[in-house]
């Protein structure tokens, strides 16, 4: 037990060490490492060698966009269910979920699944002395090679997700985030909803057929970041992939694109609340999108900058129609939302909605002012630094460049990328991606 404790409290501090080292990284440049393992699995690697800890990330193509329409929550419902036990072999006792739990307490390391739209993830921390990061592999391989799926526990856990979503439904907000999904995504996967019924329709035979169909070592990209060398990685990976070699290669069908819009939609949900909540939008771009960067610079101006945004400064401090408003991109695999949210009261939403529709309609046609482009490109820029300032972070940025075919000097690059976007660049990207008079409006809870 004492060993636990020191091996746990040794994380800590490493964990403190990383934000000192991080913030000095990002100061200088971050070479990725990018090879093909003898799997097929792409590796990416950025060395830290100066805190004794590594984060490693495997994703693969296995996200909620591949799930069965009938078994909307099946990749989220799998990757939940992977940390609930692991069979026996090898000589080694089967562990249930309680003594897989205390396993990794013992090492004083953590392992995860997610699933979000386009990504299904495989995440390991441990610290680096050499004899806890090779049981930690060993352990995080036995977990991908195994996994128990035990009927018992999906039952349970089932259970629990029909509850959660039934006391989100008592939720306005919920309602309003499931309903523009439906209007701007359509029959996309993206605009799916997990329901009592869709999680009934699974078991946990399709759980082991949609892990071993997805997480292919052929398809897997891994993403190290920490204390490790080219060579300590391959000797990370291997075991790894090794793991899910027996999975085979199948080909995954390909997923359709997102379908624009073609009328504006407004839709009107009544709910007694104190608060109307208002969603208005229509699919975006996707992340490859050329323009990334004068879309993501004039969100900022326009609804992304908190305080200092367009939206903001319209709705808020003109008109005290809302405390809050906001607008962002949702990039993926494929065209994500834009989407601008608020809350106000009832008897004021329609006053709200017509001030968001006039200045989204003013910024695209008419872009912002140079005096706004300043001041967001400082802030972005003066502010690049707390974006890597931790593995965490470091490692999601590292992934999402793997993941998305970003260039490997993308983290050195970004500020410049920045800097270069210009006013007339914003406007074309803004007049060529949104079209404000066909967009989705859902508002639950107005007064009529």
């Amino acid at each position: 037990m004492k060993s636990a404790l020191k091996q746990r409290g040794a994380v800590w501090l490493a964990m403190g060490l990383v934000l000192g080292g991080m913030a000095s990284a990002a100061r200088a440049a971050i070479p990725i490492q990018h090879w093909v393992h003898a799997s097929g699995a792409r590796v990416y690697l950025v060395e830290s060698p100066a805190i004794p800890m590594l984060d490693v990330q495997i994703d693969v193509d296995g996200g909620s966009r591949r799930d069965p329409p009938e078994q909307a929550g099946l990749a989220r419902a799998t990757a939940g269910m992977l940390s609930a036990g692991v069979l026996a072999g090898d000589g080694q006792p089967a562990l249930d979920e309680n003594r897989l739990a205390e396993a990794w307490a013992d090492l004083g390391a953590s392992f995860g699944a997610s699933a979000g739209g386009d990504r299904f993830s495989v995440s390991l921390r441990s610290l680096t002395q050499p004899a806890l990061l090779e049981r930690a592999v060993a352990l995080a391989a036995r977990q991908l090679a195994a996994p128990a799926w035990p009927d018992a526990v999906w039952q349970r856990e089932r259970e629990r997700l029909v509850a959660g979503l039934r006391e989100a439904e008592t939720r306005p907000g919920t309602l309003a985030g499931r309903r523009f999904a439906q209007a701007v995504y359509g029959d996309h996967p993206y605009g799916r909803d997990t329901t009592a019924a869709t999680l009934a329709a699974i078991d946990v035979g399709a759980q082991r057929s949609f892990y071993r169909r997805h997480l292919a070592a052929c398809r897997a990209q891994v993403v190290l970041v920490g204390a490790v060398d080219r060579a300590g990685a391959d000797r990370i990976v291997g075991p790894l992939m090794a793991a899910l070699q027996g999975h085979g290669c199948e080909a995954l069908p390909p997923v359709p694109e997102v379908a624009p819009l073609a009328a504006a939609q407004d839709i009107r949900l009544p709910f007694d609340a104190a608060q109307a909540q208002v969603l208005i939008g229509q699919p975006g771009m996707r992340r490859d999108d050329p323009d990334f960067f004068p879309l993501f610079v004039g969100n900022y101006i326009l609804g992304g900058g908190g305080f200092v945004s367009r939206l903001t400064t319209e709705v808020r401090e003109k008109r005290g129609l809302s405390y809050s408003v906001y607008s962002y991109f949702m990039p993926g695999q494929h065209a994500g939302a834009f989407q601008v949210g608020l809350t106000t009261r009832p008897d004021q939403a329609d006053q709200a909605i017509a001030v968001v529709r006039d200045e989204l309609a003013r910024f695209v046609a008419e872009g912002p002012t140079a005096a706004e482009l300043r001041a967001a490109q400082a802030y972005l820029v003066n502010g690049f630094a707390l974006r890597i300032d931790s593995n965490r972070k470091l490692l999601d940025n590292v992934a999402n460049i793997a993941w998305h075919g970003l260039p490997l000097d993308y983290l050195d690059t970004w500020t410049q990328q920045i800097e270069r976007v210009g006013l007339d660049d914003i406007r074309r990207a803004f007049r060529r991606v949104l079209q404000p008079d066909r967009m989705v409006t859902v508002v639950v809870g107005a007064q009529p």
